[in-house]
């Protein structure tokens, strides 16, 4: 289930290659997290020849991963909203985002480079639980990749969370960075990923 939720969809035999064991074992393996519910397969046709069976999680395996105390934080921003009021999720979230990004630049100090405090994003992010990497495609820019998302039910009930973090990670990376959402898991996606690039690249 890991390799599914780090790498996304894929064959059998990919599975076994990338875990170092036979397609028929993960085959196995993934016939009985579909019994469960927790997978599911379909064919793709990809060139010429027979169509391939690609396996991937479904809502009930994502949702097998933790959500810090999804059902109290959700409770709570009900709670916090018909009680108090918008306003008050709104300075809620602001509060966060302001503690987070303090948190975040003093981790950053001394990173000169681009890479460098993207590699320290990466390594905040995981320690929080959002199964956090970097990958280079080779045209400039990074992408940021963030495999889980151990708030989803507090974004779901309250994007807010979302248009904070990405202003925090723009804010930290800094002034001459863009970062753009390009994979969203509240839209469908199975991971969030942002495009990284220096501004004078994008210009």
């Amino acid at each position: 289930m890991l390799a599914l939720k780090l790498h996304g969809p894929q064959t059998a035999t990919a599975l076994g290659k990338r875990l170092a064991i036979t397609g028929e074992a993960v085959r196995q393996q993934l016939v009985r997290l579909a019994e469960e519910g927790l997978a599911t397969s379909w064919s793709e046709a990809k060139g010429v020849g027979r169509p391939s069976q690609f396996w991937g999680l479904t809502a009930a395996g994502h949702a097998e991963f933790p959500d810090t105390h999804a059902e109290l934080t959700v409770q709570l921003l009900r709670t916090i909203r018909q009680t108090l009021g918008e306003d008050a999720i709104d300075r809620l979230i602001a509060a966060r985002e302001d503690e987070t990004r303090q948190n975040y630049r003093a981790a950053m100090v001394e990173k000169e480079s681009l890479r460098e405090r993207v590699d320290v994003l990466v390594r905040l992010r995981s320690q929080e639980g959002y199964m956090a990497a970097c990958e280079d495609p080779g045209d400039g820019t990074l992408l940021f990749v963030e495999n889980h998302c151990p708030i989803c039910a507090a974004a779901t009930n309250c994007q807010g969370f979302c248009r904070a973090e990405l202003s925090v990670f723009r804010a930290v990376l800094g002034p001459g960075v863009e970062v753009e959402r390009a994979e969203h898991i509240l839209a469908g996606a199975r991971r969030c990923a942002y495009v990284v690039k220096s501004a004078d690249r994008a210009a």
